[in-house]
């Protein structure tokens, strides 16, 4: 096999990520404290705890592409009956169900948590919100370059959230497009999606092992997005920090809300 850090000719497909991605490597960047690191989650946190603030509520949530983490569906917790977590990866879900069971040696995502309480003022408790998301959230494999990402196929939902996904799932502009609109297709009219990644970005790191990215720039996610039928209601982007920068390219994070309206 080449050497992991090579550059490769083919892209990183998802029977690559199945056989290489290290979960908990990936992992340790969540570790740190939202309140005390002025970096991506603080970014993604308090755009996610606004979006789901006002009136947006509805029966089911789909977190696609979820890698091994829960933080997209935290604030969300409140005002969804079912939501459903998925990844291509085995070990991404295994990392998700060992949280969902409180198994021993499970990822400890209380430090999160916490950071999202005190951005509802403190009306939901840590334990309360632990709860809650053990109680409602399912795991599934999904596959978001397939036009039916999920087999079975799955009843059109109220919502869709995916975050450090696409540009890494997608080998070109066309498969991009595709699976935005597969992810319209997952949605029910008027339905809601927040998208969040990293512009302009051609390659990332987690530990030596190198993972191939979609370059992607503003114009052609908002063009994208809006060419399978949503409305964008809100566009916003943040600088990666230096430590951020270590091990990949991109800059800077982006994160859309967008309505379908066909």
């Amino acid at each position: 096999m080449a050497d992991s850090q090579q550059v490769k000719s083919t892209f990183t497909d998802g029977p690559f990520y199945e056989k290489h991605f290290d979960s908990r490597e990936y992992l340790k960047s969540f570790s740190v404290d939202p309140s005390a690191h002025d970096g991506f989650l603080t970014f993604v946190l308090d755009h996610l705890h606004k979006t789901f603030s006002p009136d947006l509520k509805g029966k089911k949530l789909i977190g696609l592409g979820s890698g091994p983490t829960i933080y997209i569906i935290i604030s969300a917790s409140r005002n969804f009956e079912e939501i459903v977590l998925s990844d291509f990866t085995t070990d991404n879900r295994k990392e998700i169900e060992m949280w969902l069971k409180n198994e021993k040696g499970c990822f400890d995502w209380r430090h999160i948590i916490d950071y999202v309480c005190k951005l509802e003022h403190n009306s939901r408790s840590p334990e309360e919100v632990e709860q809650r998301l053990r109680k409602i959230v399912q795991v599934k494999k999904c596959d978001v370059t397939l036009e039916n990402p999920f087999q079975p196929e799955m009843e059109p939902v109220d919502c869709i959230t995916s975050s450090l996904c696409l540009e890494a799932a997608c080998k070109d502009l066309e498969t991009f497009r595709r699976a935005i609109g597969s992810i319209a297709a997952l949605l029910k009219p008027g339905g809601t999606l927040m998208l969040t990644g990293i512009l302009n970005q051609s390659y990332y790191f987690v530990g030596k092992q190198r993972f191939d990215c979609l370059v992607l720039t503003k114009s052609v996610v908002e063009e994208t997005v809006k060419g399978q039928g949503f409305s964008i209601k809100l566009v916003d982007t943040q600088p990666l920090t230096p430590e951020e920068k270590v091990g990949c390219d991109g800059d800077p994070f982006f994160y859309l809300v967008a309505q379908k309206t066909e």
